[in-house]
């Protein structure tokens, strides 16, 4: 199989747009991310899968503990920033859930601790316990077919 076809048929699956951060001497990193998910609701626990290549990976193996901030439709350059495309003089409103480093202004922030990890592939998925969980009553920002989009208004019937 070509891995452009693989690409372009995971593109077909609309997600959201995560940050990923952590702490690690001090200093706060941060990865955009749509590689997460829900595992478990007893224990509360969730999914990101960083890529080999990434450098978030060895931070998160050192600290032990991640964040994931879902990002808000107006969001786009932060999602951005974490991408590798900063802006230069760009402000990363950083704030802080029990202890652990988010994204002010996000959609939702759950915050973790890694109980285990898992290699598949080229990526390594860490799976967090979560610790806790601040939500905000605002339209997330969403990825589909290689762009950002927004959530509709009208609801399903």
């Amino acid at each position: 199989m070509e891995d452009r076809l693989f690409r372009n048929a995971m593109g077909k699956f609309a997600t959201g747009v995560t940050v990923i951060t952590t702490t690690l001497d001090d200093e706060t990193y941060g990865m955009t991310a749509n590689a997460f998910m829900s595992v478990s609701l007893n224990p509360p626990l969730v999914v990101v899968s960083i890529g080999e290549k990434a450098s978030m990976l060895s931070r998160i193996e050192q600290s032990n503990t991640f964040a994931v901030s879902i990002l808000e439709e107006n969001q786009k350059a932060l999602s951005q920033h974490f991408a590798g495309q900063r802006q230069e003089g760009q402000e990363i409103p950083f704030g802080e859930l029990e202890g652990y480093p988010v994204i002010d202004g996000s959609v939702a922030q759950v915050v973790c601790d890694v109980v285990s990890t898992h290699v598949e592939g080229d990526h390594s998925l860490f799976i967090g316990k979560v610790k806790a969980i601040h939500i905000e009553d605002y339209n997330p920002l969403l990825f589909f077919n290689g762009g950002y989009k927004k959530l509709a208004v009208d609801e399903l019937v």
